[in-house]
């Protein structure tokens, strides 16, 4: 048997593996090549604790539904030397009475099963590629004991993904931007600004596909995240391994789900983070918000350093910290490595509680020279975003739930097809229904920051007016420089350089207004921002501050903003449903109006024609009074 070590140094694909759903076991692992347990055989349904999620990864939910669909996913590091586990999956359904070789335990119509890489590297579209092939080819023996073709794959894959970068258009494979906005059109800026801030992001939609295309095309808006920005965005822990206050946890519905803890609510405690007096008045606008943010960050960094990291710039309360007990509160503290926690923290037990440092003077006073831990570029990218407990779960399993609530867990852009995921929307601060291009944001503290800016609508119109024009050629749609995927990614790389840019101004108000002033506040206090800041990057002095799209108003700003309005409001969208149906209403009416009038006033002239010679007529042959008429009528 060949141990991971050996696997990890043959080359980037690490395992394939054929998940299936048994009629007993549910779903389960039939084989793996190289197996997935060392002391294991090709054929056991053993996994490693922190894979346990695999077989409903890459058997979906609800995948019966569909004939074939293709999942992406993230899985956990197995040792400390790994990184993100990258898998993509293939999955398809047939016939039990097609099979040539039916084994015993089908005892169903259909036999359900995924093939599925599980790579080193993000490579998520040229995988999907090669997989699509081979899962078809697999299916077509109908004999699945038929496994060389699968061993054949492993080796085929190492062979050419060998030391090849991750660069160039193979990364972006099967990524479309220009889709994407075509879809969700000036939203888009709104998913951006809205992970930038580190929010809980769930996605929605079923099959699977749909909704893992649109999860990565945001990311890959990012300057080189699908690179290397990926690495530690899949840092947790499975349910059994958590703490036993998640039970309690998940019984929590409602706003009280997380706790907001502002500066002076600690001004007084003895806990070992320092903490400001003066804090930024637009930061501390976020603390009064709904607390079901629950990312409302008010806290420096902690003394001690975390375990995962030489950088301390997170610290996790535990439930178990708030028991009702003081006695109990102090010793707990001491065993978490903090002093006695004050009565300022008054919530129900088992309420998680996420710390976040908070901005003093403007830039939090972090120490120079944080480590994000990824491979940057000269401008520092790509920004820390998913690192030190924020995950990147293209799709999340049922199973996976708890991870939405989980203490450890800072944030996530997570990905469900189950709609149990879409109604408790407490746990999440965005809910992206990508069926309807609709973003629903409960706080409406969070909206106000996330409102887009003049700049950053002409921006965002510049954008969809270049896709939308000249999409009448179907051969050379897409195939132009302007509005094309890469133009799309030059124009976020554009605006994130200057975004970074513009906040390095400290006294310049106006070049900030341009992104928003909240949004400019609530973003400086987050993770990925400090950790930026806390580093030199000489290359950004090359680098013009200020929005791209800065300038004086116009009329077309207004006739822009009120569009924006109409379509992003829910009153501006059932105004503008009306006024489509009373439009709609009105042409019908006016053809049928049309016909009918016309009709009828041909109709009322012959009847008045009628009615007049009607009346006429007796007049006419109407015999008078006189007895002449009888005389006329005798024989």
């Amino acid at each position: 048997m060949e141990s991971h070590g050996r696997d990890d140094a043959k080359g980037p694909v690490l395992h394939i593996v054929v998940v299936g759903f048994h009629h007993k076991k549910g779903c389960q692992v039939e084989f793996s090549y190289p197996p997935l347990m060392p002391d294991e055989g090709h054929d056991s349904n053993l996994l490693p604790e922190e894979w346990k999620y695999l077989p409903f990864l890459a058997l979906p939910d609800g995948a019966h539904n569909y004939q074939e669909d293709t999942v992406y996913f993230h899985l956990p590091p197995l040792t400390a030397d790994m990184k993100c586990v990258y898998g993509v999956s293939c999955y398809r359904q047939i016939e039990a009475k097609a099979l040539k070789v039916r084994q015993a335990d089908v005892t169903r119509e259909t036999v359900q099963k995924s093939v599925c890489v599980l790579s080193r590297v993000p490579l998520y579209g040229l995988l999907q590629a090669k997989l699509q092939l081979i899962t078809h080819a697999y299916f077509e023996e109908k004999d699945f004991s038929q496994i060389s073709i699968l061993k054949e794959l492993y080796d085929h894959m190492n062979g050419s993904l060998r030391g090849s970068a991750l660069e160039g258009s193979q990364v972006y494979l099967g990524l479309s931007p220009r889709d994407l906005i075509l879809h969700f059109r000036h939203k888009v800026l709104i998913l951006f600004k809205l992970i930038l801030l580190e929010k809980k992001v769930l996605f929605y939609v079923s099959p699977v596909n749909r909704l893992v295309g649109a999860l990565m095309t945001v990311l890959s808006l990012f300057p080189g995240m699908i690179e290397h920005g990926l690495v530690d965005s899949s840092h947790y822990r499975p349910k059994s391994s958590v703490s036993e206050d998640l039970s309690l946890v998940e019984s929590i519905s409602g706003a009280e789900e997380f706790v907001s803890v502002s500066v002076t609510d600690i001004a007084n405690t003895t806990l070992e983070l320092e903490v400001e007096e003066t804090v930024q008045p637009a930061a501390e606008s976020l603390s009064s918000g709904n607390s079901t943010e629950g990312d409302n960050h008010l806290l420096k960094p902690p003394s001690r350093t975390s375990p995962d990291s030489s950088e301390s710039d997170w610290e996790t309360l535990d439930p178990s910290v708030l028991e009702e007990g003081g006695a109990k509160e102090a010793s707990e503290g001491k065993e978490t490595g903090l002093e006695q926690l004050p009565d300022a923290f008054d919530s129900k037990p088992g309420t998680p509680i996420t710390v976040q440092p908070q901005a003093a003077g403007g830039q939090g006073g972090v120490t120079q020279g944080l480590l994000s831990g990824l491979e940057e570029d000269q401008y520092g990218l790509p920004l820390p975003i998913f690192t030190k407990g924020y995950l990147c779960l293209p799709y999340m399993a049922l199973q996976q739930h708890h991870l939405l609530s989980d203490v450890t867990v800072r944030g996530f852009v997570a990905g469900a097809t189950n709609i149990l995921f879409r109604q408790q929307r407490h746990l999440s601060d965005a809910i992206v229904e990508v069926e309807e291009a609709r973003i629903q944001i409960q706080d409406p503290e969070l909206r106000k920051i996330l409102s887009l800016t003049t700049a950053d609508l002409r921006f965002a119109d510049y954008l969809v007016k270049h896709v939308t024009e000249n999409r009448d050629d179907v051969f050379l749609d897409g195939t132009g420089w302007e509005g094309g995927d890469e133009w799309i990614r030059a124009q976020f790389t554009l605006y994130l350089h200057s975004l970074l840019s513009s906040a390095l101004q400290q006294d310049n108000e106006r070049l900030l207004a341009d992104y928003g002033a909240p949004f400019i506040a609530a973003w400086k206090i987050s993770h990925n921002y400090r950790v930026w800041y806390s580093n030199k990057h000489p290359a950004m002095t090359a680098i013009t501050p200020g929005h791209p799209f800065q300038g004086q108003y116009s009329v077309a700003d207004v006739k822009l903003r009120l569009s924006h309005s109409v379509q992003n409001s829910e009153r501006g969208k059932k105004i503008g449903n009306a006024m489509m149906t009373t439009s709609r209403s009105v042409v019908q009416t006016g053809k049928a109006v049309g016909q009918s009038v016309g009709g009828a006033l041909t109709s009322a002239k012959s009847a008045m024609s009628s009615w007049f010679s009607t009346l006429a007529q007796p007049a006419a042959v109407t015999p008078p009074a006189s007895p002449e008429p009888a005389t006329e009528v005798k024989p």
